[in-house]
């Protein structure tokens, strides 16, 4: 598998296994989060060859971009490291808020780079479009700041694929953040093929359905969380689903490999998915993503995953 490989046409490469933190000071998104574990995720990261890491204002808000600054610093490596954040989100009293103004933008770049300690950011994309602003115009702004060193690539998530046309009307989006996994696969529609049309990588979100797709589920598992509110994991179509899983796993034992293995490496033999970000909570989970990159899929496995998931 490749070890290297370019984010759309932003000349940047990166490893295409990078890690997603979320879980790193993202204490809105999950209770009981231990913030030095979430800096030793980081640190055991960058010094297993991950270079790539991905947070956003959004996971704190701003606490995870504060560990994340935090652990890069401590391992001395930032200019070896592609460093992605993700911002329009702003807090109304408790309520979430979208701005996508290229005024709102430039001063959350600002912000970013304080809490992260750096003087450019490498990728950033806009979180959410706000459904006012002109995609083009909120791109333009990017455009400004990456003429001036502040960012390196522009990036999108969230966007439909009208918007994203929209956004990229001067062709200045590089990467592409959305929903994409074997049980939700309508990015195949029309997000896939336009982001290769553009040279824009497609980094998907949620690989692992909620962690559907990561082989650990059994049939008598409850759940209590976001997830019990998921098509996916209720009643007749978690069964089905845990079936196809299984046949997965089949695969990934054949190669004495993992499911979750199994799973990055088909997605890297997408068109324009140039790169995965699996989360993790704990260090050790980072290095066993790291292995996908062993995982050779042969022609036949490729299409056979792409039958048990049509």
């Amino acid at each position: 598998m490749k070890q290297q490989t370019q984010l759309g046409k932003s000349g940047i490469y990166i490893n295409p296994i990078g890690l997603g933190t979320n879980a790193v000071g993202g204490h809105n998104l999950y209770p009981d989060l231990d913030e030095e574990t979430g800096k030793e995720l980081v640190r055991t990261a960058v010094e297993n060859g991950v270079n790539f890491i991905d947070t956003a204002y959004l996971y704190g808000p701003g606490r995870s971009e504060e560990l994340v600054g935090e652990a890069i610093k401590e391992t001395g490596k930032r200019k070896d490291l592609i460093l992605a954040t993700k911002g329009s989100v702003k807090f109304v009293g408790e309520e979430m808020q979208n701005d996508n103004t290229p005024s709102f933008l430039k001063q959350e770049v600002e912000n970013s780079l304080k809490r992260m300690q750096t003087d450019y950011i490498d990728l950033y994309y806009i979180h959410y479009p706000d459904g006012v602003t002109p995609g083009y115009e909120a791109v333009g702004a990017l455009k400004e700041l990456k003429d001036q060193g502040k960012i390196r690539a522009i990036g999108l998530s969230n966007f439909s694929p009208d918007q994203l046309k929209e956004a990229n009307t001067d062709g200045y989006v590089d990467v592409y953040q959305g929903e994409y996994n074997l049980i939700n696969r309508s990015a195949e529609k029309e997000l896939l093929p336009y982001t290769s049309e553009q040279n824009i990588s497609f980094i998907p979100f949620f690989p692992f359905a909620s962690g559907l797709l990561a082989g650990k589920y059994n049939k008598d598992m409850t759940f209590n969380d976001f997830r019990a509110g998921m098509p996916h994991m209720q009643g007749e179509a978690f069964e089905k689903n845990l079936e196809k899983v299984a046949q997965l796993r089949e695969i990934a034992n054949a190669k004495q490999a993992e499911t979750a293995h199994i799973v990055l490496a088909w997605y890297l033999t997408r068109d324009s998915i140039d790169a995965v970000i699996p989360g993790a909570k704990r260090a050790e989970q980072v290095l066993n993503n790291l292995k996908t990159l062993d995982v050779q899929l042969t022609a036949d496995e490729v299409a056979k995953i792409d039958g048990i998931f049509q």
